[in-house]
């Protein structure tokens, strides 16, 4: 991490010093490129900052435990078993139906 603290200091420095030279000539080329090349490593360096700030978050998210979702907490819900699935509730009104015969045909069944 001291790496970085050093990176960022010098490339803001540079990046500051071309900034300085550009604006006194604008149309100098030279002093253009420069201040493009100084504000890429700054991205560069900037960018190697965020890598370092999400390992540490990832590393710190690794020694606390992941809370349980509250739709899956069985304490509040009053439910000790979430494993109801899309069946209906069972209820007088849902007996099991009977099937109807199908209606007979007629035997002979030619006109002849």
């Amino acid at each position: 991490m001291e790496d970085i603290a050093n990176r960022l200091k010098e490339t803001s420095a540079q990046c500051s010093t071309a900034l300085e030279s550009w604006l006194q000539d604008k149309k100098d080329a030279q002093a253009r490129e420069r201040l493009q090349e100084s504000v890429h490593e700054l991205r560069k360096v900037a960018s190697r900052l965020e890598i370092e700030l999400a390992i540490s978050e990832r590393d710190e998210m690794s020694q606390r435990p992941i809370p349980i979702p509250s739709h899956r907490d069985a304490k509040k819900g009053g439910h000790k078993n979430d494993d109801r699935g899309n069946r209906a509730p069972k209820s007088a009104s849902s007996k099991p139906r009977s099937r109807k015969p199908a209606p007979k045909k007629a035997a002979g069944g030619g006109e002849g």
